[in-house]
Formats: C-alpha cells, sequence, structure tokens
C-alpha cells in the first residue's frame, strides 16, 4: 500500500497538476481589447533621435508629465519590476511620452537607470501639452491626465496598436500604477505575461519560435 502511495506520489500527482496548471493558462490566452487601434506617435522629437513608433512592437506606454523628476520613483519601480525582465526580448519598448522642456530631466534620469540597466528599450518621446492632451484622448480612457499632463500609469498596447486589458466592470482595468510595486508586479504581470504568451503561441503556430517572444 505504502509503495502504491509513492509510486502516486512520485509520478501520477506531478501529470494532474501539470495537466491542471495547462489549462489554466490555456483559458488566459487572450486579454481584452480596451481601445482598438490607437494612433502613433508621428514625428515627434525622442532624445536619442531614433524614431520610435507603436507598429509591431509590443509597448509599455507611459506620460511622464512636467513632475517626471519629482516622480522618479515611479519609473524605478517599472524598471525593477517588468523592465529589468523582459528588455532583452527584441519586440518589446517602454516609450514615455513627456512634456517639450523636460528633456535635461529625463537625460538625468535616464543616466541613473543606466548605471545598472541596459536602457536600450527605454525611449522618451516630447510634444506640446496640448499635442499630448490630444493623444492621450485618443486612447479613450477613463483616466484624466494630470494638471503636469502626466499620469503614473502605464498601459499595455500590442503590436497591433491595440490597447490591451480587463473589460469586466468589476475587474476593470485600463492601465498599472507605477507607484504601487504590488501593482506591477501582480496585475500587470499577470496581464503582460498574457500578452507574451499570445505572441509565443503565434510564432510556435507558424513554426517560428525565437528568442524574440
Amino acid at each position: 500500500m505504502k509503495k502504491n502511495i509513492v509510486l502516486f506520489v512520485l509520478f501520477v500527482l506531478p501529470i494532474v497538476a501539470y495537466l491542471f496548471f495547462a489549462s489554466g493558462v490555456n483559458s488566459f490566452t487572450k486579454l481584452p481589447i480596451v481601445t482598438a487601434k490607437v494612433p502613433d506617435f508621428g514625428k515627434w522629437e525622442s532624445l536619442r533621435g531614433e524614431p520610435v513608433t507603436l507598429n509591431d512592437k509590443i509597448t509599455i506606454l507611459g506620460f511622464g508629465g512636467f513632475d517626471i523628476v519629482k516622480n522618479r520613483g515611479n519609473l524605478f519601480n517599472l524598471n525593477e519590476k517588468i523592465y529589468q525582465r523582459y528588455h532583452e526580448f527584441k519586440d518589446l519598448q517602454f516609450v514615455m511620452v513627456c512634456p517639450k522642456g523636460t528633456e535635461a530631466d529625463v537625460a538625468g534620469i535616464l543616466d541613473a537607470l543606466d548605471d545598472f540597466t541596459d536602457v536600450s528599450q527605454w525611449h522618451f518621446l516630447f510634444a506640446n501639452p496640448e499635442e499630448i492632451k490630444a493623444y492621450f484622448a485618443e486612447l479613450k480612457l477613463r483616466e484624466k491626465l494630470d494638471v503636469g499632463h502626466g499620469t503614473s500609469n502605464v498601459f499595455i498596447i500590442d503590436k497591433a496598436r491595440n490597447l490591451r486589458g480587463r473589460t469586466e466592470e468589476k475587474e476593470y482595468r485600463e492601465g498599472y500604477d507605477t507607484f504601487h510595486p504590488s501593482e506591477l508586479n501582480n496585475e500587470m504581470l499577470d496581464d503582460f505575461k498574457i500578452v507574451l504568451y499570445e505572441y509565443r503561441a503565434a510564432l510556435k503556430k507558424n513554426h517560428n519560435a525565437t528568442k524574440q517572444l
């Protein structure tokens, strides 16, 4: 009898556990679209002078505002909880839209991040406050920008420029608060993994799975 119990624990139980968790993953392989086909950035100036586009990239999008130095801890939270784990994926980028006039502040923050992080996937764009306000309105979110034209929330945009999140009213979520590390480490990480899993599954289906995702 004891031998049968040992065999069950060693061989059968792991298989049952695997099937349980595998079925759980498969049932959460789609993260709903909150806003479809958000606009691209156009020709906004970037900190390093490189072109930045939403097309064909999974993008973590944020709005730094005039108080970006005051709120720089939010960027460090995002960098630690999400960026450092996944920045090596070539199809992923982190983009912060900031008001013109904050270029020096942003450069200082990026230099601080560069001391312990490969910052190549961090991108900062600059636009006039009215342009930022108009662009944010195109995201069609419940949230509004603060008086400094920023927000502590960041948003997940997929390769087709769809803003992804949770649409059921009881757990509605369109963005993730970088002020709270626990929210990044739980809700955002869970949802972000679903988007990555979608593209990994698509690559495997097309027999083209690479380290990109």
